[in-house]
């Protein structure tokens, strides 16, 4: 059994969460070519070693998080905010 840390409600089976993908950065829409755009959604690099990959908890909290996983071994070292929500908490002071 894999355990996965959520960062609101700790650590609970991976039965209770969705394995959103890969997280990566969105291209710019107004310069971005249609073939970039089919690069940034349908390719993966598919790495054996450890991959950022967002979230989803979705018999729990119902909400999105950032893992820190390792692709052979499923070994988790960190769970966090998106990096959208640390934006928004930097850009407010909090």
């Amino acid at each position: 059994m894999i355990q996965v840390p959520c960062p609101w409600c700790g650590p609970r089976n991976s039965m209770e969460f969705r394995a959103v993908g890969e997280s990566k950065s969105r291209p710019d829409v107004a310069t971005t070519t249609p073939e970039q755009w089919r690069q940034y959604l349908y390719t993966k690099s598919n790495l054996a070693d450890w991959v950022t990959e967002t979230w989803y908890h979705r018999a729990g909290c119902r909400r999105y998080f950032a893992v820190e996983r390792h692709t052979v071994t499923n070994d988790i070292r960190e769970s966090r905010l998106p990096a959208a929500q640390l934006r928004q908490k930097e850009g407010s002071g909090s």
